[in-house]
């Protein structure tokens, strides 16, 4: 039975390195201050790789690209919501947008093609003050499809 190797370090998350660059517009750049605790999450959507049946296996077909939505719950009470609600007025394309984790050893995510897709000022009760922002983009995968 394996056990587990006490020499291996478990590694540190730290949620203040977390945040969201968006190099066009540097007024809706995101940072952990700017954040609710739920602070940002990215999830894709799509196969990196489709699989084709055939009459004796699969055929791969490698996809070039994945949709990718970056979940933000941004803090209504600051002015980083009132730029973000100013912009989605105005073009809510957004172009490139980086998302930074929470770990110094895990990479940043950039996508293209960026829009805000979809707002959600939350409930105006008093009692939360996030603003829900979705991004919407696409992340380049399987870059040696390029190399024929």
């Amino acid at each position: 039975m394996p056990t587990q190797n006490p020499g291996i370090a478990r590694g540190v998350l730290n949620r203040v390195r977390c945040s969201v660059v968006v190099p066009g517009f540097a007024s809706l750049n995101i940072i952990p201050a700017n954040m609710g605790r739920a602070l940002a999450r990215i999830s894709f959507s799509d196969n990196l790789v489709n699989q084709i049946p055939t009459g004796t296996g699969l055929v791969n077909s490698p996809e070039p690209f994945i949709r990718a939505t970056i979940t933000i719950a941004l803090l209504r009470t600051q002015q980083i919501s009132v730029s973000w609600m100013s912009q989605i007025l105005t073009d809510s394309n957004i172009g490139e947008a980086t998302i930074y984790s929470d770990s110094s050893i895990f990479p940043p995510i950039a996508l293209q093609d960026v829009v805000a897709n979809h707002i959600d000022p939350g409930p105006f009760d008093g009692t939360n003050p996030d603003f829900t922002l979705v991004l919407a983009g696409a992340l380049p995968v399987n870059s040696s499809l390029w190399t024929y």
